[in-house]
């Protein structure tokens, strides 16, 4: 199957701001749009998805802690979470943990005088079914829009690459 072509439709660009659109890169416009659409799709997928697997009640930053706790089966500090979720605001990151600890799905510990996280046979099983709705609702969907595994990785890949574009321009804006 061939991959399909995103083009503009024949009304024009579809952006969240047109005075932003206004600008010397118009197309950086319709990326932020399609960011925000996907942004808030992904975090309610994240929070029905793990109520379909049994855990109801999360917040998507729950279930991403829940994730990466479980990720490689290691311990993780706080500051390994914040880390790789690329949160600053470090108590949002330990009300999810005590959350999830408080529901059995992660047991705290010690890394010298660091706290750990470390999942819980619950967590892990709740991880198990998230990956088990996911491949049944989510993956044949994507599967079937024709675009290869390849493309998904190469914008997996640009978006992390802007990413580090947006936190330097949010840094010198910070200084202005």
């Amino acid at each position: 199957m061939s991959e399909p072509k995103l083009s503009t439709s024949v009304l024009g660009s579809i952006v969240s701001s047109a005075h932003l659109a206004d600008g010397a890169l118009p197309a950086l416009s319709e990326l932020e749009f399609g960011l925000n659409m996907i942004s808030h799709a992904y975090q309610r997928w994240m929070i029905r998805c793990m109520a379909a697997a049994g855990v109801p009640d999360l917040s998507a930053l729950d279930v991403l802690v829940l994730h990466h706790v479980v990720h490689r089966q290691r311990p993780k500090t706080i500051a390994d979470l914040c880390l790789v979720l690329d949160v600053e605001d470090t108590h949002l990151v330990t009300y999810a943990a005590k959350k999830l600890q408080s529901l059995g799905l992660v047991a705290a510990g010690r890394r010298g005088k660091e706290k750990t996280l470390a999942a819980t046979e619950a967590g892990r099983k709740a991880c198990g079914r998230y990956r088990e709705v996911r491949e049944a609702l989510l993956t044949p969907t994507v599967a079937a829009t024709g675009i290869s595994p390849e493309k998904l990785s190469e914008l997996a890949a640009v978006l992390r690459a802007l990413s580090g574009h947006y936190d330097q321009a949010a840094r010198a804006a910070a200084s202005l």
